[in-house]
């Protein structure tokens, strides 16, 4: 058993860092009222510690919970919950020894050995429990933008690239195998240039499909040089595409958990950036001609040069 739930934990952050998913520092703000997910929460207030908020976190970031208290069954029972059928739990681990007294091989006198294992338990979020106290369900004061501070030339860009946006969870990622760009509500976000500059770097991502720009760096896991390598060029490609429909450029948090990555690839390689730059234009371009004829001459003027191919000019 315990082997098992050494296995199963394992695998389960293996699998979410090679889905890109990391549970920290988002620039989003989708909050309950006992605060944002930092320390998942046990029934009482406790904080949950060590691997337990590693792995709760993930649980909430894969199931898009924005409650950050967990319960056990019996728990929620006992304060008059109970959760919803079909709903599926979450494993959660303690550490615990016990002393056995066990014969020595070599001199056959009784002695005491400590032995340490772990047992795994499951718990819910409150967000599957139906009639506990409202205090559990509280949600933070309201959303951070309001519907309305949406850029609309910028939205009309998304549209016309006919990407497949879906909404909702508090991650945003795209999903090659199913070509969808899954993205938090953008009330949540704390304000339009982070909304839009996350969107356009996922958009970038977009259009790497075999049915678009066919991109491939070789990536086969989370964190490898071509993982690094398809990041800058959704990076790059994010900066020309903001600059382009006047976004002020803004730096997401997580960005920094990919700097170690970036600065291998690029002193490994000189040339890594020059590749990532053309790839993140080609994207870029590639996004632009998916934009009808603008009646504005200027701004069609604008548009057309950057649909235009970059030219090496003689020095």
């Amino acid at each position: 058993m315990k082997q098992d739930i050494y296995d199963r934990i394992t695998t389960r952050i293996i699998d979410s860092l090679e889905a890109g998913v990391r549970p920290w520092l988002k620039p989003w703000n989708a909050e309950h009222a006992a605060g944002k997910i930092t320390r998942p929460l046990r029934h009482n207030g406790q904080p949950y510690s060590g691997i337990n908020v590693f792995m709760l976190w993930m649980e909430a970031e894969s199931a898009g919970y924005i409650a950050p208290i967990w319960m056990t069954f019996r728990q929620a029972r006992e304060l008059g919950g109970h959760v919803r059928k079909g709903e599926t739990g979450s494993l959660v681990v303690y550490a615990n020894k016990i002393t056995r007294t066990e014969a020595d091989e070599t001199t056959g006198e009784d002695v005491e050995r400590t032995i340490p294992f772990m047992k795994g338990y499951t718990v819910f979020n409150v967000e599957q429990i139906e009639a506990l106290p409202a205090h559990y369900y509280a949600a933070a004061e309201a959303p951070v933008l309001d519907p309305g501070e949406r850029l609309a030339p910028v939205e009309a860009f998304l549209d016309h690239t006919g990407a497949d946006i879906a909404y909702g969870g508090n991650r945003a990622f795209y999903m090659p195998s199913e070509d969808r760009i899954q993205m938090p509500p953008f009330e949540f976000f704390r304000d339009p240039e982070s909304y839009y500059a996350t969107l356009l770097h996922e958009t970038v991502h977009w259009t790497k499909h075999p049915s678009r720009l066919d991109r491939e760096f070789g990536r086969k896991r989370w964190g490898d040089e071509g993982y690094a390598m398809e990041e800058l060029v959704a990076e790059i490609g994010a900066a020309f595409l903001s600059a382009d429909l006047g976004i002020t450029p803004v730096i997401r948090e997580d960005h920094a958990s990919y700097i170690a990555s970036w600065l291998k690839v690029l002193k490994d390689d000189k040339r890594a950036i020059f590749s990532a730059a053309a790839h993140a234009q080609r994207a870029a371009t590639h996004l632009h001609e998916m934009q009808p004829a603008s009646p504005d001459p200027e701004l069609g003027d604008r548009l057309d040069r950057q649909r235009a191919p970059i030219v090496p000019q003689p020095s």
